[in-house]
């Protein structure tokens, strides 16, 4: 009986090193010396001092990175950090740097000879967006805070932080302090080199300020993701839905290969004279430019009273387009079917810009009424023509509305209010009797005579 006893323990015991074989952590710093490290770009100075990596800042320098020479893929990266508070820093992970002769399309464009990919930013300023994911030197912002503004309190100045990245798949969470940030859903790359960034600094007196790093620690076997939570997920792969997504409620509305669900407004069918699908995206043909002057707004078959929506659009030169919301079809008018528009304008070259007023015409504004707002580069307004926004509409259950784009949110305002009647009567929208307050409507595109593409049209219902 003994040996049998021992003999199991035996087992146990070997099952048990097994286990912790396969799940091993290891250290990507030593705490002596930067082996294993290199430094792209910038010359920001790196040293180890009291078993920490000091990065400082140096002036007329570039973003300084010291990366792994290791490249990794699915892992879970957990370190702790420290900051000044007046500068910038990041954590780079599947981050790569090409040549100048690397090929890139305007959706995925990065500059050449330089380090580029994921970032979980480290934002010591008001703003606030520790945790964030960006995108360096190529798409930029992914997952600003904005879409989970209690995280923003997660971020201690002045001392250290706990940082984890989870990148498992095409599925990449971040945490500071052990509060979730972050969740995007992108497979652009599955691998590259985890960077710790000293920010370039503008003012020179802004020269040899410190961010610290320690405890660097990863595991890039036995992975097991953390519990599933409800925070929003950007999903960047189009036209699908993850599981995440779908735990939450996400559903898509539109299926990236047919008509299925949509038809003609004021028409039982879908106007294919006037729309079509190439490639995952559905495209409105452009014609002369006037609105709906082929008849091919379309509809969702479905009406909604509250609402997430997601969609990605893509404009032509000079392109005028919107997503409308809240419409009933009950006016029976010739032209655009009526309802709360979120515009979609080439604002650079379309004249419609600089109509109507204090700029409620331009892109992502409440069509006629309240004008988006206009934030600089963060909004990214100035995103090239042929590369893909993401808009959003949130529509709540007691009738406050926000309009985003790009991970901004740009409009918000409430509907049945005093405020909204007195924009309402100032609109082109006062000759029609309660517009805006449909309990519930339909989801409209709209032909405007310029051709405008869109794709990973998604809905949740509140």
């Amino acid at each position: 009986m003994k040996e049998v006893k021992l003999g199991l323990i035996g087992v146990f015991i070997l099952w048990g090193s097994c286990l912790m074989a396969q799940s091993k952590v290891e250290n990507l710093f030593n705490g002596k010396d930067l082996k294993g490290w290199v430094q792209y770009n910038g010359k920001a100075k790196y040293t180890v001092e009291n078993g920490e990596i000091v990065g400082r800042t140096v002036p007329n320098e570039p973003n300084s990175f010291l990366s792994t020479e290791k490249l990794y893929g699915d892992f879970i990266l957990e370190l702790d950090l420290k900051v000044d508070e007046h500068m910038n820093s990041g954590i780079q992970f599947r981050s790569e740097i090409n040549d100048a002769n690397d090929k890139c399309t305007v959706t995925d464009k990065h500059t050449p000879n330089r380090v580029h990919g994921y970032q979980m930013e480290v934002d010591p300023s008001p703003r606030a967006w520790s945790g964030g994911i960006y995108d360096e030197a190529r798409r930029e912002w992914l997952y600003p805070l904005e879409y989970n503004t209690s995280a923003k309190l997660a971020f201690k100045n002045n001392v250290w932080n706990h940082y984890k990245i989870e990148a498992i798949g095409n599925s990449i969470r971040t945490w500071v302090n052990g509060v979730e940030c972050a969740h995007i859903i992108d497979n652009m790359t599955l691998k590259g080199f985890i960077s710790l960034q000293v920010h370039e600094i503008g003012n020179p007196k802004d020269a040899g300020q410190e961010v610290r790093w320690k405890n660097i620690k990863i595991q890039t076997t036995n992975l097991k993701p953390a519990a599933p939570s409800s925070l929003f997920v950007v999903n960047l792969i189009p036209n699908t839905i993850s599981e995440d997504e779908q735990r939450n409620g996400v559903r898509l509305l539109w299926d990236g290969l047919s008509s299925k669900g949509w038809r003609g407004a004021y028409k039982n069918y879908f106007p294919e004279n006037v729309w079509y699908v190439k490639d995952g995206t559905l495209n409105v043909k452009g014609s002369n430019g006037k609105e709906a002057a082929n008849g091919g707004d379309i509809v969702t078959v479905d009406e909604f009273h509250a609402f997430d929506l997601q969609f990605e659009f893509q404009m032509s030169d000079t392109a005028n387009s919107g997503v409308k919301y809240f419409v009933t079809e009950k006016e029976n008018n010739t032209g655009s079917a009526i309802g709360l528009e979120y515009q979609i304008l080439d604002d650079d070259k379309h004249p419609d810009a600089l109509l109507g007023s204090i700029g409620n015409r331009t892109n992502a504004s409440l069509y006629d009424m309240i004008p988006a707002l206009r934030i600089g580069a963060g909004r990214r307004e100035k995103i090239p023509i042929g590369a893909w926004n993401r808009g959003r509409i949130i529509v709540f259950p007691d009738g406050k509305i926000e309009h985003w784009i790009n991970g901004w949110k740009v409009v918000e305002y409430q509907r049945g209010t005093q405020y909204f009647y007195a924009l309402v009567a100032k609109s082109k929208y006062v000759v029609w009797p309660n517009f805006g307050m449909a309990e519930k409507g339909h989801i409209l595109l709209q032909e405007h005579g310029y051709h405008v593409a869109f794709r990973s049209i998604k809905i949740k219902e509140l």
